[in-house]
């Protein structure tokens, strides 16, 4: 008789079928369907884990800009300034700064504002 490693098969199957749980109809019943539908959801995670840091990252920069704008100066001349004097400070920082304390944050437009003025 012919050995078909049924043991190891049904692990396999069975490692598969665990990250299709929660998945509606034949997409966590069938083999097939299943193998589809985690090799999509995959991808499918990947790309939004990608987009998750692109919107982060665009309401930081909403959010730093709008506390810009009340302080006189807008985004793009903040950031240069920023360079310009130095200061590392990356967007998340910035935007949390702008919310929960804006007396630092004006201090650090002011700095931004000065070595631009140089």
């Amino acid at each position: 008789m012919r050995a078909t490693n049924g043991a190891s098969r049904h692990r396999m199957i069975k490692r598969i079928k665990r990250r299709a749980r929660g998945f509606y109809s034949g997409r966590h019943k069938m083999y097939r369907v299943i193998c589809e539908a985690v090799k999509r959801a995959e991808v499918q995670a990947f790309a939004g884990r990608k987009l998750k840091k692109r919107q982060f990252r665009q309401m930081w920069i909403a959010r730093i800009s709008i506390a810009c704008r009340s302080q006189g100066i807008n985004y793009s001349r903040l950031i240069y300034g920023l360079q310009k004097a130095d200061i590392r400070l990356d967007r998340k920082q910035l935007s949390e700064l702008a919310i929960h304390q804006p007396a630092a944050f004006t201090a650090i437009i002011e700095q931004a504002k000065a070595a631009i003025a140089k």
